[in-house]
């Protein structure tokens, strides 16, 4: 257990000033709570928030009283602004989990306190560099680091902090990744901004409490030049093939620039971090590159795409097309929605509201205030939800719902429906799913259902038959005459490898091994046979259960890095996982996955591969993959010399 917290009571004080005023009054108050404890140790008056304050999602929300919300405004402003009155030891951990599962309206257990104190910023992530008697790595020991997105840019922050040479090969002309990649109007981010950062850079500057992409990617350019990110990186540069060099212990990397010169880089270590949403898929319909008109993909939006006026068709449901069609519809003269498969609708407010002036002050100014926001939307978002996707054994509810907890989410999606479309039954019959929520990542509403509603917008459930140079005719030979069509249809997230070429150890060949959907590894990381080949946001990696995908990236950037020194201080050549390691780990999945709800009998999602093998979710919660990538296990690797 981790006992040193920095304490934020050690904060110069405030002036007792009118932006603290106004703080103080637009402060989110169960963090405000949290945040004034933290700094005063005051017990008491996490009593009195006990009774008020409800989980996430309860309905009624949590309420609290004028005056007992005015007598914690008042207590923090004499705290922040009277000399002595914080406290400069740091809170107990049992006083730390108390805070945490008051503000939060629930039992937190205590082995989520380390993991709150590294992921919400108490106790910084570890900077190697300043570890007494760490020696420098050594000279010519290289690492390749495939993209500069959110994971490829962690991985320079951490290798550069811990001493290692390292170049990063970057497909496009910027850093970000994703969020330089989508573009299309509406684009959005799931995760909520406060928790979807670097836990080490909590920022504090959102404008929104979900960010739109374009404030997720000023986040990451602010980061990059923050951290010199760049000088390391090879933009416009795409990686082609990898091959394991066993006599000289090296992989050698080949990769193409954009003038077509090809070049050989060879490097001790490979991180691959190009990401599962990376490579975009098309649909596989008749006649679709016989359209007269644009066709593009969401993942590839044409800069000065207009839509206005236009008769647009947009082929897909899912995340993408419902954040689409509710920022176009108001743009556009005709628009049908073809959807295949139904998801499951939450209506969460939060998603388009501002970040108040007085909260972004808190955030900024307040000693511990967004560490305890980051905390609250993590267990709103991410680990608080991890119960709707846990399958009880003794429920005898209907086959819609896996759980009593389950059903109440359905529930209230249902009344979500009910209540958004109202006046229009037809919608709300096509709209409906019939397999529990969650089992399929859900959809959050952005004006998706208020899009629908509108007289011009059509959704379509028929299914296409054909696309003619006219437009879109669907299976009883209907044909919607359109200017362009907008294919929504997501990625090629089961070859995790995409195009490249992946050779070990004698010449096993992964993706032969993997194919076109069975990946498998160790940790969602390692694979036996391909010494110091790390693939991140790999097999049962991913935190499909809710937020968490940044937690992750961290976790497996912090556990390479503890390889990749366990390889230099033994002076060895490599790290590579046993192969018992390996099975013992993959049969522990497929043991846990039958109690998750991704193995519904109605389940449909792109989680599972064709033969219905889960092979992208995580099936435990996030604090779980936190404290199994501490450091790898001893037993469970070689180190070649």
């Amino acid at each position: 257990m981790v006992q040193a917290v920095e304490n934020a009571g050690n904060a110069a004080l405030l002036d007792d000033s009118p932006e603290l005023r106004t703080a103080l009054s637009e402060a989110n108050a169960p963090t405000l709570l949290a945040a004034y404890v933290y700094l005063t140790h005051d017990d008491a008056m996490l009593e009195k928030f006990r009774p008020l304050i409800k989980p996430a999602f309860s309905w009624p929300p949590t309420e609290i009283p004028l005056g007992v919300g005015e007598t914690l405004i008042e207590a923090m402003r004499s705290a922040l602004t009277s000399p002595g009155a914080t406290r400069t030891d740091a809170p107990s951990p049992a006083l730390m989990r108390k805070i945490m599962s008051v503000c939060v309206g629930e039992d937190v257990e205590e082995d989520f306190i380390d993991l709150v104190y590294d992921q919400c910023g108490f106790k910084p992530w570890i900077d190697r560099s300043k570890l007494p008697g760490r020696a420098p790595r050594p000279n010519g020991f290289k690492v390749l680091v495939i993209g500069a997105g959110m994971t490829g840019m962690c991985a320079a922050m951490k290798l550069d902090e811990a001493g290692y040479d390292h170049v990063i090969i970057e497909k496009n002309p910027e850093v970000g990744g994703t969020w330089y990649e989508n573009r299309y109007p509406g684009v959005g981010v799931d995760t909520p901004s406060h928790f979807y950062s670097y836990s080490w850079e909590i920022w504090p500057d959102w404008q929104h409490y979900h960010p739109h992409g374009a404030d997720m990617q000023r986040y990451m350019l602010e980061v990059a030049d923050k951290y010199d990110v760049r000088r390391n990186i090879r933009f416009n540069t795409c990686v082609e093939t990898l091959a394991y060099d066993e006599a000289e212990g090296l992989w050698s990397v080949t990769i193409r620039t954009a003038d077509g010169t090809s070049e050989t880089i060879r490097a001790n270590a490979v991180i691959n971090g190009h990401g599962p949403v990376n490579r975009f898929k098309w649909p596989e319909i008749e006649g679709l590159r016989g359209f007269n008109g644009p066709i593009v993909h969401t993942a590839d939006w044409p800069e000065g795409l207009d839509l206005k006026g236009k008769r647009v068709a947009v082929i897909g449901t899912a995340a993408s097309a419902a954040q689409l069609v509710g920022a176009i519809a108001g743009d556009v003269s005709e628009l049908t929605v073809y959807q295949r498969t139904k998801h499951w609708v939450i209506s969460n407010p939060e998603i388009a509201h501002e970040v108040s002036e007085g909260m972004k002050w808190a955030l900024a100014h307040i000693p511990g205030f967004k560490q305890w926001f980051r905390f609250r939307v993590y267990w709103a978002a991410a680990d608080g939800l991890f119960e709707n996707v846990l399958k009880d054994p003794a429920w005898e509810g209907n086959d819609l719902a896996v759980s009593e907890s389950n059903e109440q989410v359905r529930q209230w999606a249902l009344g979500i429906l009910d209540l958004k479309l109202k006046d229009r039954p037809d919608l709300i019959e096509k709209l409906t799913p019939d397999f529990p929520i969650f089992s399929k990542r859900i959809v959050l509403d952005n004006g998706w259902l208020d899009a629908l509603r509108q007289p011009h917008v059509t959704l379509h459930d028929r299914g296409i038959a054909r696309i003619t140079p006219e437009g879109v005719e669907d299976r009883d030979g209907n044909l919607f005459a359109c200017d362009i069509i907008v294919c929504a249809t997501g990625f090629n997230v089961a070859k995790m490898i995409g195009n490249l070429s992946i050779t070990g150890v004698g010449g096993r060949d992964l993706g032969s091994e993997w194919g076109e959907d069975d990946p498998r590894s160790y940790l969602g990381m390692c694979i036996p046979g391909y010494p110091n080949y790390f693939h991140t946001v790999g097999p049962n990696s991913a935190p499909n259960h809710a937020a968490g995908q940044n937690l992750v990236t961290e976790c497996q950037i912090n556990w390479i890095i503890e390889a990749l020194d366990r390889v230099v201080d033994a002076g060895a050549r490599s790290f590579e996982v046993t192969q018992k390691a390996f099975d013992d780990w993959n049969a522990k999945v497929e043991a846990r996955m039958p109690d998750m709800i991704w193995t519904h009998p109605k389940a449909n999602n792109y989680y599972m591969n064709s033969k219905r093998r889960v092979f992208l979710s995580w099936p435990w919660r996030l604090v779980d993959y936190f404290n199994a990538t501490r450091a790898p296990e001893e037993g469970s690797y070689t180190l070649h010399p």
